[in-house]
C-alpha cells in the first residue's frame, strides 16, 4: 500500500511539473504571435500550427510507443476533442476582432473555475475548500498581472460580444481536460496527442481554407515563419502530449489551474524580448498565483 501510494504521488508531482512546463511554452506563443499577427491570418497560421505539430508528433510516436491500430478503434474520440480545440482557437480569433487583448484574457483565467465544473459532471472529481481556495486567489493574482496592477483598467473592462465568443471557446478549452481523461482508452500521450491534432487539423483545414489559398506565403516576413516554427513545435506537438500526460495524473481543476501562470510567463518572454519591463506592482499578483499552485500541490 505504501508503494503504491508513492508511486501515486510521484505521477502526480510528475503531472504537475509537465503542467509547469506547459504553462512556460505556451506564454511563449503569446509574444512570439503578437510580433507575428499583423502579417499573417491568424486561422491560417493556426492550421499550419496542427498540421506541422501533428506531422512533428506523428513522427515521435512511430520512434517511441508505435501507433498500435486499436489506438484508432474509436475516431470519434479525437474528433470530439479536436473539434474543442478548434472551437477554442477559432472562437479566440473571432472574439479578439472586437474584444481587447487585455479584456480577452481576463475572460481566459475562468478556464480554470470552469474546468473544475466539467471535472465533477463528467468524472466526479471533487473540488475541495482547498482547491476553491486556491483557484480563487490564481485567478485573483492573474487578473492582476494581466492588468498590470492597475485598478484603472479593472473598473473600465466592459463585456462586448468578442468577450461573449471567446467566453465559449474558453469553455471549450476548459471541457477538453476533463474529456481527455474520460475518452482515453490507454493509449500513450504522444499516440492520443497525434490523433487529437490529425483531427484538429483537419476541421481547421475545412474552416480556414479561403484563408489559408488567399494568403501569399512567399512574401512573409521572418518572424512569421519564426512564430510558426516555435508554436508547431513548442506550443503545440510539446505542449499537447504535456498535456495529456498531466490531465491522466491530476484532477481537471488542477491541470488547468497552471493557465493562471501564463500571465506571468508572458511577462518573462517580453521582458527577454526587450518589450519593457511591467510596473513592480505586478509582483503582488505574480505572488498570488505562486501561492496558488503551492496550496494545489500540497494536497
Amino acid at each position: 500500500m505504501a508503494k503504491a501510494v508513492t508511486f501515486a504521488g510521484r505521477d502526480s508531482r510528475r503531472g504537475h511539473l509537465a503542467m509547469l512546463a506547459f504553462s512556460a511554452l505556451v506564454a511563449g506563443s503569446f509574444s512570439l504571435g503578437a510580433m507575428a499577427a499583423p502579417f499573417v491570418d491568424p486561422a491560417a497560421l493556426t492550421t499550419l500550427r496542427f498540421i506541422l505539430a501533428g506531422l512533428i508528433v506523428g513522427v515521435a510516436a512511430m520512434a517511441t510507443t508505435g501507433i498500435k491500430r486499436s489506438a484508432f478503434d474509436a475516431p470519434w474520440r479525437y474528433l470530439v476533442l479536436g473539434l474543442l480545440l478548434a472551437l477554442y482557437f477559432v472562437f479566440m480569433f473571432e472574439g479578439l476582432k472586437t474584444a481587447a487583448p487585455v479584456s480577452a484574457a481576463a475572460v481566459f483565467t475562468l478556464t480554470p473555475v470552469m474546468a473544475a465544473g466539467f471535472g465533477w459532471v463528467l468524472l466526479r472529481q471533487i473540488t475541495t475548500p482547498r482547491m476553491a481556495l486556491a483557484l480563487t486567489i490564481g485567478a485573483a493574482g492573474a487578473a492582476w498581472v494581466i492588468f498590470r496592477a492597475d485598478w484603472h483598467a479593472v473598473l473600465n473592462t466592459h463585456i462586448g460580444r468578442g468577450e461573449w465568443v471567446y467566453f465559449w471557446g474558453c469553455a471549450a478549452h476548459a471541457l477538453y481536460a476533463p474529456m481527455v481523461r474520460k475518452l482515453n482508452r490507454g493509449e500513450p500521450a504522444v499516440v492520443f496527442s497525434f490523433g487529437v491534432m490529425v483531427a484538429g487539423a483537419l476541421l481547421l483545414v475545412l474552416w480556414s481554407w479561403p484563408a489559408i489559398w488567399a494568403t501569399d506565403w512567399r512574401a512573409m516576413p521572418a518572424i512569421v515563419w519564426v512564430t510558426l516554427a516555435y508554436v508547431a513545435i513548442a506550443a503545440s506537438a510539446a505542449t499537447f502530449v504535456l498535456m495529456q500526460y498531466a490531465t491522466m495524473r491530476l484532477p481537471a481543476a488542477k491541470v488547468m489551474a497552471y493557465t493562471y501562470l501564463t500571465p506571468c510567463w508572458v511577462i518573462l518572454w517580453e521582458i527577454a524580448l526587450g518589450r519593457g519591463v511591467p510596473p513592480l506592482g505586478v509582483l503582488a499578483g505574480i505572488a498570488m498565483t505562486i501561492l496558488a499552485l503551492y496550496l494545489l500541490l500540497e494536497d
